[in-house]
C-alpha cells in the first residue's frame, strides 16, 4: 500500500491519467505548460507517468511511451501516487478507482455519475487506506463550489443549495426566452453550436443535474444522498407559451437543482433533506434569473454566512481541467507533507423527504370552456385538495367545435400558495376529469428562493 507519509525534497508526485478526451487532453496540456509553477506550489514536481486510452492512435500528440490501453495495469504500478479519472460512466471507472484507493493511491475524479450512484463506496475505500478522494470537477466545471461546501462552510449550518448546474438546458431555455423559439428549435441550435450532445437525454431530461444535486446535498447536509433519491424532471415539456406566461409575471424559467434542509414538522416529522431537479419559474429579481447561455450558478444559504452565489463556466475542457488541476495540487501537497484531505462527512444521516411531501407553489395553465360556473368548479377542486389559490388570470380565448357546435374557450392560469406536491398531482388529475376542462396544458413549480414574488400576488 502506498503510504501518505512526507515525501523527500524533489521526489516527484507521479500521476496516472485515465482518459484523454476533451477534459483529459486539457489536463495534459496544463500539466506540461505549468510544470514549473505547479512544482513551486506543491513543493515537488508532478510527473505524468501514463495515460490510459482506448485508441492510442487517436492521440499522436502524446509520446508513445505514455499511452496504454491497460488501465488496470497502469493504476497497479508501484510508482503511481495519484490517479486522475476523466473517462466518466460507472464501469470500468468504479472498479479502477476502487483498486487505486485500496492500494493507497489518491484519486481525483470528475465522474459525477459514479459519485452520485456509489460515492459512499469510494469514500469508504479512501478512509480505509488513508488515501485522498477529491472531485471538485464533478459539479459546475471551473466554479469553486464543492470545496467551499466541504471546507470553507464546515463551521456553518447550510440550509439550502439551489442553482443552475447544467449548461445545455440553460442555453436552451435562455434561447427560448430571448427569441421566442420553441423547445425543438432551441435544442437544434444548441446542438449546432456544440452545447448539446447528439443524444441530449442526460441533459434535457435532468439526469445530469440530478447527479450533481445528489453530490451537493450529500456535502451540504452531511447525509448520503444518491441520484436515486433526487426527484428529476427535464425541460422537454417547457413550451414557448410557458416562457411567455412566466415573462408576463415578471419571471423566467430555469432548470434548477434544489437541495434543502427541511426542519422537523409540528406533527413529529423528523428533520429531513429534499433534493429535486425540475424547470421552475423564478422572479427576474433573483440573481439566478440573469444567468444565461451555458453558464452555471449556484446559490448557497447558510445560517451564519447568509446568502452566497457561485457563478462561472460550468463545463468545457479547459474550465473542467482547471478544477481537476486544483484538486491535483491539493492532493499532491498532502502527499508532500504527509497529510490527508477532508474525509466524507455523513454523520447527520437525515432521511430524504419524498417528493409528494415537498411543498412548493404552482403555476397551472388550463384550457377551459368559457362559460359561467367554470371558475368556481376549478377553484372547488383546488379547495377540496387543500390548496389555496393566490391568483387567477385569463389569457386569450376563442371558439372551438363541440358536439357539432362552437363553444367559447379560454386559457386560465392559476397560481397557488404553497402546497404538497402530492396534493397538486391529485388536483391536476381531478381537473383533467372535469367536463369544462379541455386540457391541463402545463404545470410548473414557482420558486422564490428567498426573494419576493409580488408579481404572482405571493409574498416571499
Amino acid at each position: 500500500m502506498n503510504g501518505n507519509g512526507p515525501r523527500g525534497n524533489g521526489t516527484p508526485i507521479r500521476v496516472a491519467l485515465l482518459g484523454c478526451g476533451t477534459v483529459g487532453g486539457e489536463v495534459v496540456r496544463l500539466l506540461n505548460e505549468q510544470a514549473g509553477e505547479l512544482a513551486a506550489r506543491i513543493g515537488a514536481p508532478v510527473e505524468l507517468v501514463g495515460v490510459a486510452v482506448r485508441r492510442p492512435h487517436k492521440h499522436p500528440e502524446l509520446p508513445e511511451g505514455l499511452l496504454t490501453t491497460d488501465a488496470a495495469g497502469l493504476i497497479g504500478r508501484d510508482d503511481v501516487d495519484v490517479v486522475v479519472e476523466v473517462i466518466g460512466g460507472i464501469e470500468p471507472a468504479r472498479t479502477l478507482l476502487l483498486e487505486a484507493l485500496k492500494s493507497g493511491k489518491s484519486v481525483v475524479t470528475a465522474n459525477k455519475m459514479l459519485l452520485a450512484e456509489d460515492g459512499s463506496t469510494l469514500a469508504e475505500a479512501a478512509d480505509a487506506s488513508g488515501a485522498d478522494l477529491y472531485y471538485e470537477a464533478s459539479v459546475a466545471g471551473a466554479i469553486p463550489l464543492l470545496r467551499p461546501l466541504r471546507e470553507s462552510l464546515a463551521g456553518d449550518r447550510i440550509t439550502r443549495v439551489a442553482g443552475i448546474v447544467n449548461g445545455t438546458t440553460n442555453f436552451i431555455l435562455s434561447a427560448m426566452t430571448a427569441t421566442g423559439a420553441g423547445y425543438a428549435d432551441a435544442l437544434e441550435e444548441a446542438t449546432r453550436l456544440g452545447y448539446a450532445e447528439a443524444d441530449p437525454s442526460a441533459d434535457v431530461d435532468g439526469y445530469d443535474a440530478a447527479s450533481k444535486a445528489a453530490i451537493l446535498a450529500s456535502l451540504a447536509f452531511h447525509t448520503r444522498v444518491t441520484a436515486a433519491d433526487v426527484h428529476c424532471e427535464g425541460i422537454r415539456g417547457v413550451t414557448a407559451a410557458d416562457i411567455v406566461a412566466a415573462d408576463a409575471l415578471g419571471c423566467t424559467i430555469k432548470l434548477l437543482a434544489i437541495c434543502e434542509r427541511v426542519p422537523a414538522g409540528p406533527a413529529g416529522e423528523p428533520e429531513s433533506v429534499s433534493a429535486r431537479v425540475y424547470p421552475a419559474i423564478i422572479p427576474r429579481s433573483h440573481p439566478l434569473a440573469a444567468v444565461d447561455g451555458a453558464f452555471n450558478a449556484v446559490f448557497v444559504e447558510a445560517e451564519a454566512a447568509g446568502q452566497l452565489m457561485f457563478y462561472g463556466q460550468g463545463a468545457g475542457g479547459a474550465p473542467t481541467a482547471s478544477a481537476v488541476l486544483g484538486d491535483l495540487v491539493a492532493v499532491a501537497r498532502n502527499r508532500v507533507v504527509g497529510g490527508r484531505g477532508p474525509r466524507e462527512s455523513s454523520y447527520a444521516s437525515l432521511p430524504v423527504r419524498p417528493m409528494g411531501a415537498v411543498s412548493t407553489r404552482y403555476h397551472v395553465s388550463l384550457e377551459v370552456a368559457d362559460r359561467a360556473g367554470v371558475l368556481a368548479s376549478i377553484a372547488g377542486e383546488f379547495a377540496r385538495k387543500g390548496i389555496s389559490i393566490a391568483a387567477v388570470r385569463q389569457t386569450g380565448g376563442g371558439q372551438v367545435p363541440l358536439n357539432g357546435e362552437s363553444e367559447d374557450e379560454a386559457r386560465l392560469v392559476v397560481v397557488t400558495h404553497g402546497a404538497p406536491d402530492a396534493a397538486l398531482a391529485a388536483t391536476v388529475e381531478a381537473l383533467s376529469g372535469l367536463d369544462a376542462v379541455r386540457g391541463v396544458d402545463s404545470v410548473l413549480r414557482v420558486e422564490d428562493l428567498g426573494r419576493s414574488v409580488s408579481a404572482l400576488g405571493v409574498a416571499g
